[in-house]
């Protein structure tokens, strides 16, 4: 007698395994050097793998420019702080997410002569190679274009080899950061906003007194002060930069705008020059046309030279706008501006040593918002052996924050308490009107 054979079991569907997607690895810029010499110099770049990049000259003061994809730099310690040929110094660093650059200053007019990528070969790693030839003022004005960058027949350079990649990865910064925005039908966030400012970034490290660049000790105070403020939940932060990244100053000044803020605080390490004296302590500096002392105009125009740093603003600066109503809410908010620094100065003393002078003023472009209080903050001398070890101490970021964070509060009560009084009918308004 035949058997039907059993039912065979419903066997469980075939889970197909998940790709595991590889975190982004960048190319690898292990050695740079200069050789040559007033008349004809060439730079030589070593990387794991030929990539696109663009070279062009600037003008005012004299500089070649190399933009390339984001590229992880392995340089020996002090690369470029030397120069040769008719090349001073060079800096390097991310100047965008997605996009390095190089900088070079010039000792005066020269033209790109010949800029490629080599494929490895004979023992050498892939090389980008930039030859400079000296010219006169006259051949420089004609070799740039209307904008001050080379002609696009001699700007663009792509090794063969790595025409396929596409162009380098240097696109202009956005003028915003990514904020959180409420769930569909939810309320609107009506928090005042903070904005805080890391200075420098990238390409532009800002002073270096020690190992720690000052780029990368205010954006370690500027994320502990931003911690400090969320956990308390009164407001929205907005980090202009929240890792190293080259940010213009007009584009931190837009970002505080855009995002109608309530204040504004930008933080900075400040160094004397060797054989300039001794300084110690913090400073609160706000916007005046007419620099307190020499040290704040020094300071000023240090600070002022960023974006010639990176190399170049990479947008378009508005036209400033000369009319009554800004002017008068210009002088408003300089008077609240005034008004944030002395309640700021007095928390911060009984956390931090102060320097003798604890309030300046000075012509920072980066307080410059007509309608935003804004102060910028030296949290100390990257060149004093005290406020460097403050500088580098978790237990003096979190502390000092902690007073700045009081400040603020009290800043920031009494203004939305004003703004409330003045317009009973109405809620709350997300920031207080300067």
């Amino acid at each position: 007698m035949l058997c039907a054979a059993p039912a065979q079991a419903q066997s469980a569907p075939v889970v197909q395994p998940q790709p595991v997607i590889a975190a982004p690895v960048f190319p690898i810029a292990t050695d740079a050097r200069l050789a040559g010499d007033s008349r004809q110099t060439r730079f030589v770049l070593d990387l794991d793998r030929t990539v696109p990049f663009r070279a062009f000259a600037l003008s005012d003061p004299y500089r070649v420019v190399v933009d390339l994809p984001q590229v992880s730099f392995h340089l020996p310690t002090g690369a470029g702080s030397g120069g040769r040929g008719l090349v001073k110094a060079f800096r390097y660093g991310l100047v965008m997410p997605g996009g390095s650059r190089i900088v070079f200053d010039l000792t005066g007019p020269a033209r790109i002569a010949n800029s490629t990528v080599l494929d490895a070969a004979n023992g050498q790693p892939p090389r980008l190679v930039l030859e400079l030839e000296e010219v006169d003022e006259a051949t420089f004005a004609r070799s740039i274009g209307v904008d001050g960058r080379s002609p696009s027949k001699q700007a663009d350079s792509t090794a063969s080899s790595a025409a396929t990649a596409g162009p380098p990865a240097v696109r202009p910064p956005p003028t915003t950061v990514a904020v959180a925005t409420p769930p569909s039908g939810g309320p609107p966030d009506t928090r005042p906003v903070v904005v805080i400012d890391p200075g420098h970034g990238g390409i532009d490290y800002g002073t270096q007194g020690g190992e720690v660049p000052e780029k990368n000790l205010v954006l370690a105070f500027g994320q502990a002060l931003r911690d400090r403020l969320e956990r308390a939940g009164k407001y929205r932060i907005v980090m202009t930069r929240d890792d190293d990244t080259f940010i213009p100053l007009g584009d931190r000044v837009r970002i505080a705008q855009k995002q109608s803020a309530a204040l504004f605080v930008s933080i900075h390490a400040d160094a004397l020059p060797k054989g300039e004296g001794s300084a110690q302590g913090a400073t609160i500096y706000t916007l005046s046309d007419k620099a307190s002392d020499v040290e704040a105009e020094r300071l000023a125009e240090a600070e002022n030279r960023a974006d010639q740093i990176g190399g170049v603003n990479l947008t378009e600066e508005p036209a400033d706008v000369a009319d009554i109503l800004i002017d008068l809410a210009r002088r408003e908010t300089r008077t609240f501006s005034n008004r944030f620094a002395r309640v700021l100065m007095n928390d911060m003393k009984t956390a931090v040593h102060m320097h003798k002078r604890p309030l300046k003023s000075a012509g920072f472009r980066v307080l410059k918002a007509p309608d935003v209080p804004s102060v910028l903050v030296e949290l100390g001398y990257v060149s004093n052996k005290g406020d460097m070890g403050n500088l580098v101490s978790e237990a003096w970021r979190s502390r000092t924050a902690e007073a700045m964070a009081r400040a603020i509060d009290a800043f920031l009560a009494k203004r939305v308490a004003n703004a409330v009084a003045e317009r009973p009918d109405k809620p709350a308004p997300g920031r207080a009107k300067p």
